[in-house]
């Protein structure tokens, strides 16, 4: 039976780069029907939706999302972040974001291979703050870090068993407890007592500063790094940057328990000054697209595009959409 997959091209290069991402899981041989979702920027300047119940219900019935990027400099910030994406990863309970890395950095001789498991519905992402006189001199404005120990602990637990089944056996929480007493220390008691559970699993803790350090001076040092959404989201672009750019950053927002779809995504935004020449680098899309095809138990086939992505044109979206197909369907 087919695989049933939600695509939200998007905007920008979003819908480019989907493109390619499908044709190289439809080259693996892994059945797939799609239907297309017009959500982004793009669809609220036309007639206001951004993501209604409605549409998220309908999602809901799917295997997996593909989503290519949203955002156009015509939208207000933060209204299609906080109206799309936060609302599928938080209705959808996507709580989980898993970024692999593997590349050379820069200065170095020999490759990388970690993963950052990123909290993905909780801290200061969900919104809890306000602001008072606003416009004036005397405005105040705060913004608070949200930490349950369930939301906390699940993705700690994620992160030792995906460590289980790397290599290496190691998981590093990276924090700043001796700042953050409060949320620090839930995260450090849970990963701590997590950490009790897998005693074949080695741990490390550093302090997120620190983390920014070594993932450019040493980081090979990491194996599977686990953190809170807002350290997350940060790491995981400096991560992208040490590992051949953020144009070929992928990413999984998931949904462990599978109580509805998981979403997948590269992360290089929608770049909109590029969209339509045909020079964007499908492979981040790509990556993300064999993401969703692990989740999805096709884990041989996965594998087959992790591998064909590999030395490809640097310019040329559909080019090397081609070149990767090609060497999916010959393998």
């Amino acid at each position: 039976m087919a695989y049933r997959i939600a695509v939200v091209g998007g905007d920008g290069i979003g819908p480019e780069v989907t493109a390619e991402a499908l044709k190289v899981v439809r080259a693996t041989g892994v059945e797939i029907e799609t239907v297309e979702f017009d959500l982004g920027g793009a669809r609220f300047l036309a007639d206001g939706e951004i993501l209604s119940d409605a549409t998220l219900n309908e999602l809901r019935g799917f295997d997996a999302i593909l989503l290519g990027a949203v955002g156009d400099p015509r939208v207000p910030p933060g209204v299609i972040e906080r109206g799309l994406l936060l609302k599928m990863r938080f209705e959808l309970d996507l709580y989980v974001n898993r970024r692999p890395f593997v590349g050379t950095a820069p200065g170095h001789s020999r490759p990388h291979d970690f993963v950052v498991i990123r909290e993905n519905t909780e801290g200061p992402y969900v919104g809890e703050g306000g602001v008072l006189r606003k416009g004036t001199p005397n405005e105040v404005a705060t913004q608070g870090s949200v930490n349950t120990r369930i939301g906390v602990e699940r993705c700690i637990r994620y992160a030792f068993d995906l460590a289980m089944q790397r290599e290496r056996h190691h998981v590093t929480l990276v924090h700043k407890t001796n700042v953050l007493t409060f949320s620090g220390d839930l995260w450090e008691r849970a990963f701590n007592e997590v950490a009790s559970e897998y005693p074949q699993v080695e741990t490390a803790y550093n302090h997120v500063d620190a983390a920014c350090i070594y993932f450019v001076q040493d980081p090979h040092r990491y194996d599977v790094v686990v953190t809170d959404n807002l350290f997350g989201d940060i790491l995981t672009d400096l991560g992208g940057a040490v590992s051949g750019g953020i144009g070929l950053a992928s990413s999984a927002n998931l949904n462990p328990a599978r109580t509805g779809p998981s979403m997948f995504e590269p992360v290089h935004g929608s770049a909109p000054d590029i969209a339509g020449k045909g020079i964007a680098n499908p492979t981040a899309a790509i990556l993300s697209a064999a993401l969703m095809l692990e989740f999805l138990g096709e884990d041989a086939a996965a594998r087959r595009m992790q591998a064909a992505c590999g030395e490809v044109p640097t310019e040329g979206t559909i080019a090397i959409g081609d070149m990767i197909a090609e060497r999916v369907a010959r393998n």
